[in-house]
């Protein structure tokens, strides 16, 4: 995802690489000292998730918590990650499967496709308290604009997204890491003609990120009755690009033709 700015103001992206991917704050107009702070914050709450929620780290609370049922999974983990287990385990069940935080098998978690959102949702709050400029936090293309008016787009689509102030924005595709996307109802790779999903959401970059994974897994027909009859958040924002370069979109009012004057923001 490529993400602008239409202010003069001096856009600064600092990155790492955290939970498999790249991680990044982008701020505009804040001064060395404020954008430091603030990826200091960022950094703990990103380090602190991982280490909780790692499927490939054996010691990690989630593998230890793994072979036991969801019910007991919710009562004995870390109070402050309980809501991203609830949200995983809801998507679950409404979506019949298609996410499956245990398509790995019965005595299995990942959480790999809700995790990074929860985390981006995590420093978001943590650095919402802090006063300066505006800023955009990132973490493998789950965005959040905690502060300010932003603007994202999709490679290689000709689309821009506003994100406004408290707006979430996440896309899952397999343009970049190949087909890596399993249906949760079989453990397969996804084979539906889909080629990527942005989904846009106030409030929650953790819900972006679990239900641009469901949305994908479910294709635009089943994806778009999910919304209605099962996932009845206001405001959720959808577009499917398929493999055969048609789009469909879900409430979309969000996505628009790109305008000019856009400076790119470097992600």
């Amino acid at each position: 995802m490529l993400a602008l700015g239409c202010s003069r103001e001096k856009v600064e992206r600092i990155e790492w690489p955290v939970m498999g991917t790249v991680a990044a704050v982008q701020t505009r107009g804040a001064t060395p000292e404020e954008t430091a702070g603030v990826v200091r914050l960022v950094k703990t709450e990103f380090a602190r998730v991982e280490k909780l929620l790692n499927a490939h780290d054996p010691n990690s609370e989630l593998n230890r918590l793994a072979p036991l049922p969801d019910a007991e999974v919710l009562a004995h983990c870390d109070e402050s990650v309980r809501s991203c287990y609830e949200m995983a385990f809801d998507l679950m069940r409404k979506s019949g499967g298609a996410f499956n935080p245990r398509w790995r098998g019965t005595n299995t978690l990942d959480l790999g496709a809700i995790a990074k959102g929860f985390a981006v949702d995590c420093a978001a709050l943590a650095v919402g308290a802090v006063d300066g400029a505006d800023r955009l936090l990132d973490l493998g293309g789950n965005l959040f604009a905690v502060r300010g008016l932003w603007k994202t787009g999709i490679a290689g689509r000709e689309i821009v997204i506003p994100l406004s102030e408290g707006c979430a924005c996440a896309t899952s595709a397999e343009y970049y890491r190949g087909r890596h996307i399993s249906d949760g109802r079989t453990g397969l790779a996804v084979s539906n003609g889909v080629a990527s999903v942005t989904v846009q959401v106030c409030g929650s970059a953790m819900e972006a990120d679990g239900l641009s994974t469901t949305l994908f897994v479910l294709g635009p027909t089943e994806g778009k009755k999910f919304l209605v009859e099962k996932w009845k958040t206001v405001g959720v924002q959808a577009v499917w690009f398929m493999q055969d370069g048609s789009m469909v979109e879900h409430h979309s009012r969000a996505f628009v033709l790109p305008s000019r004057g856009c400076q790119s923001a470097g992600m």
